[in-house]
């Protein structure tokens, strides 16, 4: 997979910092004593940002007072030193203006505390007749218990149910445990509606009102929901309790460990949200508002960098689980802390440069960035987890090819959100409205992109059901026999290839049409370029009209042993050029196909195999018949060969009579394949059986008969000795 995955998953635990950047954007939008009539404070800041981008555009456009036409003809090596002075320059206002803005926004501090002292104050409704403060603070604590009690008693009540569910979750567990996940997943979506039911009710019997009491008891609720809704995705892949479940790659107190840290700094930023909302209410000054949010960040990162270090171990093998076989993706896996450090630091600074200069963009956009990216982290964790549960069933290549697809269209969508928000919010190269026109003309380009990827994996996945993979065999497999590919197995490769080749084509005139370039020359200058290349290459393009009609015929099939006259062996593949034959004996065999010739198969159909042996001149050929007709019947029952048979071994006959044996011939009609180990095994079970029978074979001993008289042998062996003698001096003498 795309290595920028893991490197968006080692990024994506900065994304609990986020939630600070909420906090101070709300304050930021609240802070403002008094706004003109009709307007939000969001339409106020829009039309001050507006306003100032059109001002500083007007002055760009327009020439310095005092200028003379004469200034346009300035040299480029003059303009440029300019420029570049007049970029410090702004950098150097832009510093000094944060500088005076920070000392400014620090100074405010005190004033923040004055405001929280008031706090007792504001919520003491007693001498209006209301609750005190006391009872206030009681009730508060007694909702938030309710609330969030509400959520344990239904996972108590569900417990049964929850144990079901877990007891079958593991990953061995196939398609079931998939369904048991999302079973669980459905119970924690139950107790989170119970927590949000019970807020719901509370804030309306309880804090009902626009008073201080009213406001506060609802802010604490609607943060115990958010919460718990934050909660529920790292409760959900994590599981600290049920490692059956568990999603990430982490050990039981590794999960633990990390699930805990996690709630306690998300309760953290919650209650600093809440704490801004306060001052808010209290007519703080908006620079103290916004001194207590540098303080806050600040206090934020110190917490974060040690929960990061604490963290580290097990955190590194969670990325490291996601990244799979990539060794980059490991990599970055392990040494995430490196990468995530620095994003804290950013984070935090944007989160300063905000709030000093009242311009929350900035981290409106790294709050969004860094949620999508900690969104693609969680989903890639559930996309490996159904993988390793698809890995026990029949539809595994199914799934993976999903998740591949989901994989990337979720990165697409994350990649563009994230773009929208840098270029036109932040940045602002381009308004919403130019946006809008920059991405119609790619919208087409990238579902086609897109597109053409799905078409990528659906070939691949259709076409890898039919390959048959021939690899090399060695002697110990010399007996086995490797099937042979059907006819759709032996033309996928080609049919691969041409589909695959079309896809793109047609993809990447798709996308250069939708950006403006004219494909009709690209279309005519192929056209040509293959006319060229059919001229110059003749040699080339009669190979390949001759394995097109050689696969067309049905000649062979991979996994098939044939003889084509320059060589011969068994088909391991082929290119759109060239054959590749493996002989017996090992060697490979690359012939192009336009010298192939004359094809002759012996993997087609059946093979007859007739072979003679050698019996005594007095063999009872009868006897011999009946007892080859017998081994015949035993190797028809054979498991190991009785598939293997078309017609059983029986004797054909007398082939020829010699000095001194009989020569019987035997043949036998098996499926292509296996002939020689037939043939091994009926000679090894005749030589077994004939002995017993009183079958000899014939041997080699050369018969002499003498005429005349009895011959002595001793004197007869001498004489042979002495003409052998003679023989051998004679061949001697000849040789000198």
């Amino acid at each position: 997979m795309n290595p920028f995955r893991y490197l968006v998953a080692c990024l994506g635990v900065c994304g609990l910092l986020g939630l600070s950047a909420s906090a101070g954007a709300m304050a930021q939008a609240q802070t403002p004593p008094s706004l003109p009539q009709g307007f939000t404070q969001e339409q106020y800041d829009g039309l001050v940002d507006a306003i100032s981008r059109a001002v500083a555009k007007r002055l760009r456009e327009e020439p310095a007072p005092g200028a003379t036409p004469a200034a346009s003809s300035t040299p480029a090596s003059v303009a440029a030193p300019a420029a570049s002075a007049s970029e410090d320059g702004v950098l150097a206002q832009e510093a000094a203006a944060f500088a005076e803005r920070a000392g400014a926004v620090m100074r405010a501090f005190p004033d923040l505390i004055g405001a929280y002292r008031a706090l007792p104050a504001a919520l003491d409704r007693s001498a209006q007749g209301g609750r005190g403060l006391w009872s206030f603070i009681a009730m508060a604590v007694v909702a938030l218990g309710l609330a969030i009690g509400s959520e344990r008693a239904v996972a108590a009540a569900l417990a049964p149910f929850r144990a079901r569910l877990v007891s079958g979750a593991a990953a061995e567990a196939g398609r079931g445990g998939l369904a048991r996940l999302a079973g669980l997943a459905l119970l924690d979506l139950v107790g989170l509606a119970t927590v949000w039911a019970a807020a719901g009710v509370l804030s309306g019997l309880w804090f009902a009102g626009s008073d201080g009491q009213a406001r506060l008891g609802a802010a604490l609720l609607s943060a115990a929901f958010a919460w718990r809704l934050y909660m529920l995705a790292f409760r959900i892949v994590l599981r600290p309790a049920t490692p059956q479940a568990r999603l990430a790659a982490m050990s039981d107190e590794d999960a633990h460990a990390v699930y805990t840290r996690v709630s306690a700094i998300v309760l953290l930023i919650l209650a600093g949200r809440i704490a801004l909302r306060v001052a808010v209410a209290l007519q703080a000054p908006q620079d103290a508002v916004a001194a207590g949010q540098i303080v806050q960040n600040l206090a934020l990162l110190g917490v974060f960098l040690w929960v990061s270090v604490a963290s580290r171990r097990a955190v590194a093998g969670w990325f490291v689980g996601l990244a799979g076989a990539s060794g980059a993706g490991q990599t970055l896996g392990r040494h995430w802390l490196a990468i995530a450090v620095p994003f804290f630091v950013a984070l935090c600074g944007a989160q300063v440069y905000g709030a000093v200069l009242r311009k929350p963009a900035i981290p409106a956009a790294m709050l969004f960035t860094l949620n999508a990216v900690l969104s693609v982290i969680l989903f890639r964790t559930l996309v490996e987890a159904v993988e390793r549960r698809a890995a026990h069933t029949s539809r595994e290549a199914a799934f993976g090819l999903l998740a591949r697809c989901l994989t990337v269209a979720v990165l697409i969508a994350a990649g563009v959100l994230i773009a929208q928000t840098w270029i036109v919010d932040v940045l602002g190269l381009v308004d919403a409205k130019g946006w809008r026109a920059l991405t119609r003309s790619s919208l087409t380009a990238g579902l086609t992109l897109f597109m053409a990827y799905v078409g990528f994996e659906l070939v691949g996945f259709y076409t890898r059901r039919y390959e048959t993979t021939q690899g090399p065999g060695g002697p110990a497999e010399e007996d086995e026999h490797a099937a042979a590919a059907s006819r759709v197995a032996t033309l996928m490769p080609l049919m691969r290839t041409a589909l695959l080749a079309f896809i793109g084509v047609i993809a990447l005139l798709v996308v250069l049409s939708e950006w403006g370039v004219n494909i009709t020359p690209l279309i005519a200058g192929a056209s040509v370029f293959g006319l060229a290349l059919s001229f110059g290459s003749q040699t080339l393009v009669r190979d390949i009209v001759s394995g097109v009609f050689y696969l067309a015929d049905d000649a062979f099939r991979v996994g098939e042993y044939i003889d084509c006259g320059k060589a011969k062996g068994t088909v391991e593949g082929f290119t759109l050029r060239s054959i590749r034959l493996r002989h017996q004996n090992g060697q490979v065999h690359t012939i192009p196909f336009g010298q192939l010739g004359q094809i002759t198969n012996f993997s087609r159909d059946w093979t007859t195999v007739k072979f003679n042996l050698r019996f005594a001149r007095d063999t009872d050929v009868e006897k011999l018949r009946k007892t080859v007709k017998k081994i015949g019947q035993e190797m028809l029952d054979d498991p190991e060969m009785k598939d293997e048979f078309l017609a059983p071994l029986k004797l054909q006959g007398v082939a020829d009579v010699a000095d001194n044996a009989l020569i019987m011939r035997f043949k036998f009609t098996v499926r292509p394949g296996k002939p020689s180990y037939i043939q091994r095994e009926a000679v090894k079970r005749m030589v077994r059986a004939f002995p017993e029978l009183g079958i000899e074979f014939a041997n080699s001993m050369v018969s002499v008969q003498a005429l005349g008289e009895h011959v002595d042998s001793a004197a007869a062996g001498a004489a042979v000795t002495s003409l052998l003698q003679r023989v051998k001096a004679a061949e001697t003498t000849g040789a000198g």
